[in-house]
C-alpha cells in the first residue's frame, strides 16, 4: 500500500505490514501533524473483505471520498482519505501509470460528472457532447493550488467517452481510479481526481443488460420430466413433514392444557 499526500510536498508513504495506525502521536506508524487529527485517529488493516479503515472512538472527523465515516469503511486503490485538513490518496503498489481502454457496451448515452470533493461538491455537471473544466476557458472553474491554469476535457469519440488531461500542469497529476493518466477512456463509476477535486462519472443505462443463454435444446424430454417429477416429490415430502410436525405440536399443547 502507498499513501500519497494531495497538494503537499510530503513524499509518498509506503507500508507493507498487516496493520497501519495514523494519528498525531509519534507512536503511530504514520504521523500527521495536524491540529484536527487525534493522537490516534484511524487504523487500517487487511482482512477477508479487503482493506478496512477503522475510526478510533471520539477521534474526530474522517472522510472517505468526501463521505463522513463514523466507525469503519472499506478502502480501495484510488480512494481519498481526509483527516482534518490533511488529504491523502490510497494507492496500491502494483498500480501502474497507465490504464487499459475498454469500450462501453452501448453508444453515446446520458452522462454527468458528480463532484464528491472540492469546491464543486454537491453539483451534477452534465457532459453532453463535450465538457471542459478550466480556470479561464472551461464551462466551470477548476481551481488548483498556486492558481495554476488547467483545462480538463471530456468528449465523445465515436462511442467512447474520452478524458483529455494534456493541458493540466504535470505537477497536478490527473488520476482515474488512482492511476495517473493523460488520456483515458472512461467507464461508468470511474473516479477522477485532480489536486483537491474529485469526481465520479455517473452514466445511468450505459451498461447493457446481460444476455441470458437459452437452455440447451438437446436435453432429452425424459430427463426433463424426471427432474420435474423429482422436484414435485420433494415438495410433497416437505408438506407431509410440516403437517406431521403441526399435529405433534398440537397434541403436546392439548395434553398440557
Amino acid at each position: 500500500m502507498r499513501i500519497e499526500f494531495v497538494s503537499s510536498a510530503r513524499g509518498d508513504f509506503h507500508w507493507s505490514r498487516p496493520v497501519l495506525t495514523i494519528g498525531r502521536s509519534e507512536e503511530n506508524d504514520l504521523v500527521v501533524s495536524e491540529g484536527q487529527v487525534a493522537p490516534r485517529h484511524v487504523r487500517i488493516h487487511h482482512d477477508r473483505r479487503g482493506l478496512v479503515l477503522e475510526v478510533v472512538p471520539d477521534a474526530g472527523k474522517v472522510y472517505v471520498n468526501a463521505r463522513p465515516v463514523r466507525e469503519w469503511a472499506l478502502l480501495r486503490s484510488g480512494d481519498s482519505l481526509a483527516l482534518g485538513e490533511c488529504r491523502m490518496l490510497i494507492r496500491d503498489d502494483t498500480d501502474v501509470d497507465a490504464r487499459e481502454s475498454v469500450p462501453p457496451n452501448e453508444a453515446r448515452c446520458t452522462a454527468a460528472l458528480r463532484p464528491v470533493a472540492g469546491p464543486l461538491s454537491g453539483r451534477v455537471v452534465p457532459i453532453g457532447d463535450r465538457l471542459e473544466l478550466g480556470a479561464t476557458h472551461g464551462a466551470l472553474p477548476l481551481e488548483l493550488p498556486g492558481n495554476d491554469a488547467a483545462l480538463l476535457g471530456l468528449a465523445w469519440d465515436d462511442d467512447e467517452l474520452v478524458l483529455d488531461a494534456s493541458r493540466v500542469p504535470a505537477r497536478h497529476a490527473t488520476r482515474v481510479n488512482g492511476v495517473t493518466v493523460v488520456r483515458a477512456v472512461l467507464q461508468p463509476g470511474d473516479q477522477i481526481g485532480i489536486a483537491h477535486h474529485r469526481f465520479v462519472l455517473d452514466a445511468p443505462g450505459w451498461a447493457a443488460e446481460p444476455v441470458l443463454a437459452p437452455p440447451p435444446s438437446d436435453v432429452p424430454l425424459e430427463a426433463a420430466n424426471d427432474e420435474s417429477g423429482g422436484a414435485r416429490g420433494d415438495v410433497w415430502w416437505l408438506i407431509v413433514t410440516a403437517v406431521l410436525l403441526a399435529i405433534g405440536i398440537a397434541a403436546v399443547l392439548f395434553v398440557r392444557l
